[in-house]
Protein backbone atom coordinates (compact mmCIF):
# COMPACT_ATOMS: atom_id res chain seq x y z
CA UNK A 1 0.00 0.00 0.00
CA UNK A 2 1.32 3.42 -0.96
CA UNK A 3 1.03 6.45 1.29
CA UNK A 4 1.76 10.13 0.94
CA UNK A 5 3.11 12.89 3.14
CA UNK A 6 3.24 16.61 2.44
CA UNK A 7 4.04 19.91 4.06
CA UNK A 8 3.71 23.56 3.10
CA UNK A 9 5.94 26.49 3.97
CA UNK A 10 6.28 30.13 2.87
CA UNK A 11 9.73 31.10 1.60
CA UNK A 12 10.79 34.74 1.53
CA UNK A 13 12.15 34.57 -2.02
CA UNK A 14 10.64 35.09 -5.52
CA UNK A 15 8.91 32.07 -7.03
CA UNK A 16 11.20 31.82 -10.09
CA UNK A 17 14.34 31.84 -7.96
CA UNK A 18 12.91 29.22 -5.57
CA UNK A 19 11.89 26.97 -8.47
CA UNK A 20 15.25 27.26 -10.22
CA UNK A 21 17.21 26.53 -7.04
CA UNK A 22 15.10 23.48 -6.17
CA UNK A 23 14.94 22.22 -9.77
CA UNK A 24 18.75 22.24 -9.98
CA UNK A 25 18.40 19.01 -7.98
CA UNK A 26 21.94 19.00 -6.61
CA UNK A 27 21.00 21.34 -3.75
CA UNK A 28 19.15 18.60 -1.84
CA UNK A 29 22.19 18.02 0.39
CA UNK A 30 21.75 21.48 1.90
CA UNK A 31 18.34 20.63 3.39
CA UNK A 32 18.19 16.83 3.62
CA UNK A 33 20.64 15.17 6.00
CA UNK A 34 19.72 11.83 4.40
CA UNK A 35 21.45 12.82 1.14
CA UNK A 36 25.15 12.01 1.27
CA UNK A 37 25.83 12.81 -2.39
CA UNK A 38 23.79 13.73 -5.45
CA UNK A 39 24.62 14.50 -9.09
CA UNK A 40 22.80 15.10 -12.33
CA UNK A 41 23.18 11.95 -14.43
CA UNK A 42 21.92 13.33 -17.74
CA UNK A 43 23.55 15.93 -19.97
CA UNK A 44 22.06 19.29 -20.80
CA UNK A 45 19.86 21.74 -18.97
CA UNK A 46 17.51 20.59 -16.24
CA UNK A 47 14.01 19.83 -17.52
CA UNK A 48 11.58 16.98 -18.16
CA UNK A 49 13.46 13.68 -18.20
CA UNK A 50 16.48 14.97 -16.24
CA UNK A 51 17.86 12.18 -14.03
CA UNK A 52 19.66 12.52 -10.70
CA UNK A 53 21.58 9.79 -8.90
CA UNK A 54 22.13 9.97 -5.17
CA UNK A 55 23.42 8.10 -2.18
CA UNK A 56 21.19 8.38 0.88
CA UNK A 57 21.21 7.01 4.39
CA UNK A 58 17.89 5.99 5.94
CA UNK A 59 17.49 4.13 9.22
CA UNK A 60 21.19 3.31 9.20
CA UNK A 61 21.11 1.83 5.68
CA UNK A 62 22.95 3.46 2.78
CA UNK A 63 21.26 3.05 -0.61
CA UNK A 64 21.65 4.33 -4.15
CA UNK A 65 18.70 6.23 -5.61
CA UNK A 66 17.80 7.42 -9.09
CA UNK A 67 15.07 9.97 -9.75
CA UNK A 68 13.76 11.44 -13.00
CA UNK A 69 11.75 14.60 -13.52
CA UNK A 70 8.35 13.75 -14.99
CA UNK A 71 6.87 17.27 -15.03
CA UNK A 72 8.69 20.59 -15.21
CA UNK A 73 6.38 23.61 -15.36
CA UNK A 74 8.49 26.60 -14.39
CA UNK A 75 7.87 28.22 -11.95
CA UNK A 76 4.87 26.40 -10.44
CA UNK A 77 5.17 22.59 -10.68
CA UNK A 78 7.95 20.01 -10.48
CA UNK A 79 7.34 16.24 -10.35
CA UNK A 80 9.66 13.26 -10.08
CA UNK A 81 9.58 9.50 -9.93
CA UNK A 82 12.11 7.11 -8.46
CA UNK A 83 13.57 4.63 -10.94
CA UNK A 84 15.77 2.71 -8.50
CA UNK A 85 14.86 -0.68 -7.09
CA UNK A 86 14.85 -0.35 -3.29
CA UNK A 87 12.62 -1.75 -0.56
CA UNK A 88 10.78 1.57 -0.27
CA UNK A 89 10.59 3.93 -3.25
CA UNK A 90 8.92 7.18 -4.26
CA UNK A 91 6.78 6.57 -7.36
CA UNK A 92 5.51 10.16 -7.22
CA UNK A 93 6.88 13.26 -5.54
CA UNK A 94 6.99 16.93 -6.21
CA UNK A 95 6.94 20.61 -5.44
CA UNK A 96 4.00 22.94 -6.00
CA UNK A 97 4.84 26.65 -5.85
CA UNK A 98 2.47 29.61 -5.60
CA UNK A 99 3.24 33.33 -5.43
CA UNK A 100 2.59 34.41 -1.85
CA UNK A 101 2.70 38.18 -1.85
CA UNK A 102 5.60 40.55 -2.27
CA UNK A 103 8.55 38.40 -3.34
CA UNK A 104 7.47 35.32 -1.37
CA UNK A 105 6.62 31.77 -2.44
CA UNK A 106 4.32 29.21 -0.87
CA UNK A 107 5.93 25.79 -1.40
CA UNK A 108 4.24 22.45 -0.92
CA UNK A 109 6.52 19.41 -0.98
CA UNK A 110 5.17 15.86 -1.13
CA UNK A 111 6.31 12.29 -1.67
CA UNK A 112 4.39 9.06 -2.02
CA UNK A 113 6.06 5.99 -0.54
CA UNK A 114 5.61 2.48 -1.88
CA UNK A 115 7.02 -0.74 -0.44
CA UNK A 116 8.36 -3.63 -2.51
CA UNK A 117 8.91 -7.15 -1.19
CA UNK A 118 9.94 -6.85 2.46
CA UNK A 119 9.67 -3.09 1.98
CA UNK A 120 5.90 -3.49 2.27
CA UNK A 121 6.55 -4.02 5.97
CA UNK A 122 8.84 -0.97 6.24
CA UNK A 123 6.88 1.50 4.11
CA UNK A 124 4.23 2.28 6.78
CA UNK A 125 7.01 2.97 9.31
CA UNK A 126 8.87 5.21 6.84
CA UNK A 127 5.64 7.02 6.00
CA UNK A 128 4.79 7.57 9.68
CA UNK A 129 8.25 9.02 10.30
CA UNK A 130 8.03 11.24 7.21
CA UNK A 131 4.62 12.56 8.22
CA UNK A 132 5.85 13.25 11.75
CA UNK A 133 8.83 15.28 10.44
CA UNK A 134 7.25 16.78 7.30
CA UNK A 135 6.94 20.29 8.72
CA UNK A 136 10.57 20.18 9.89
CA UNK A 137 11.62 19.02 6.42
CA UNK A 138 9.72 21.88 4.76
CA UNK A 139 11.31 24.27 7.26
CA UNK A 140 14.76 22.95 6.33
CA UNK A 141 14.00 23.66 2.65
CA UNK A 142 12.89 27.20 3.58
CA UNK A 143 16.09 27.84 5.57
CA UNK A 144 18.31 26.45 2.81
CA UNK A 145 16.64 28.49 0.05
CA UNK A 146 16.72 31.68 2.10
CA UNK A 147 20.39 31.08 2.93
CA UNK A 148 21.51 30.30 -0.64
CA UNK A 149 19.22 32.45 -2.81
CA UNK A 150 19.71 36.24 -2.50
CA UNK A 151 16.65 38.12 -1.24
CA UNK A 152 16.79 40.37 -4.29
CA UNK A 153 17.10 37.46 -6.74
CA UNK A 154 15.65 38.60 -10.03
CA UNK A 155 13.94 36.12 -12.33
CA UNK A 156 16.13 35.16 -15.31
CA UNK A 157 15.40 37.36 -18.30
CA UNK A 158 14.06 40.24 -16.21
CA UNK A 159 15.42 43.73 -16.59
CA UNK A 160 18.03 44.70 -14.01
Amino acid sequence: MAGRYQATVTIDRPIEAVFDWLAAGVNDRTFSPRVQEIAQATDGPVGPGTVFRSTVKDAGMTTKREFAYTAFERPVRLRWTERSKNLVTVPDGGYDLVRAGDGATRLTVFNTFEGHGLGKLFAPLALRAARRTADDFAGAIKRAVEEHVPADAAPPGSAS
